[in-house]
């Protein structure tokens, strides 16, 4: 499981026209782990941010975003 969804996450990488990464799931199935792992193993550079555990980061997204 854990090679086919990293193959599938290199996939997204080398497309030409590729969406956002969003990586969806239950809790606790590696969501967080797979990310890292990719991140690690295909980029030269990475930064993990928690915003739940980080308050002044947290802080940015409790306002009310006007969109226009």
């Amino acid at each position: 499981m854990r090679r086919k969804l990293l193959e599938q996450l290199k996939e997204w990488k080398i497309k030409g026209s590729r969406k956002p990464l969003i990586i969806r799931g239950a809790r606790q199935v590696g969501k967080t782990w797979l990310m890292k792992e990719f991140a690690c193993t295909e980029y030269e550079k990475c930064a993990y941010i928690n915003f739940e555990n980080d308050l002044q980061l947290k802080s940015l997204f409790l306002q009310d975003f006007d969109i226009n």
